[in-house]
């Protein structure tokens, strides 16, 4: 018979399941609970981005992950366009499982969040933080990922893609069709909107 360990005993009891995203090779491993405060998110598109992440470094210990996504209560892990989820799948929850067990923080204390509104930000700036927020952060997050405001010059918004929305074959049609109709009827100083590659 094991002996009796209370540390063992109310270790937090964690469900992961997974969900399937518009992006093929992305899949979101969602918990049953917060992993990061609400309505924030982590990006780290390669492992030297991912510093402030222990989990994500011990994920882009696999080869085949390409990038890592936290937010709310989910993982999104993009991988290889290589390689089939079937043979992979297991290992990726089996590692995010073991280390949500341990009770360590998935993002570290000092890790900057990607879509916060500075007290500095011009007015449009903003605006177009708001808007996002409001309209287009609710559609992508159940995707498994994030639409970022990256600029606004002479007209032009510049996004930035992350977590599933990246290298996703249906991000071009949400964010031509979608936000810049959305930005251009609620802010006619909006003209275009483009994708900033990172």
């Amino acid at each position: 018979m094991e002996e009796y360990n209370k540390d063992q005993l109310y270790k937090r009891n964690v469900v992961l399941y997974l969900e399937s995203s518009p992006n093929p090779n992305s899949l979101k491993f969602v918990a049953n609970f917060m992993l990061v405060p609400e309505g924030l998110s982590f990006d780290f598109p390669d492992k030297e981005s991912a510093k402030d992440s222990d989990l994500a470094l011990d994920l882009f210990n696999f080869d085949y992950i390409k990038r890592v996504f936290v937010m709310s209560n989910f993982i999104t892990v993009t991988k290889n366009e290589n390689l089939e989820w079937d043979g992979i799948q297991k290992e990726i929850k089996t590692l995010i499982h073991e280390f949500l067990e341990t009770e360590k923080p998935v993002i570290n204390e000092n890790a900057t969040p990607s879509n916060q509104i500075e007290e500095d930000d011009p007015e449009t700036v903003k605006k177009i933080k708001v808007i996002l927020d409001e309209y287009v952060k609710p559609a992508v997050e159940q995707d498994g990922g994030a639409i970022i405001f990256d600029s606004f010059n002479d007209g032009i918004v510049k996004l930035q893609l992350q977590g599933s929305c990246s290298g996703c074959p249906s991000s071009t049609i949400t964010l031509k069709a979608g936000i810049e109709n959305l930005l251009k009827s609620m802010m006619p100083e909006v003209q275009s909107v483009e994708a900033e590659s990172i």
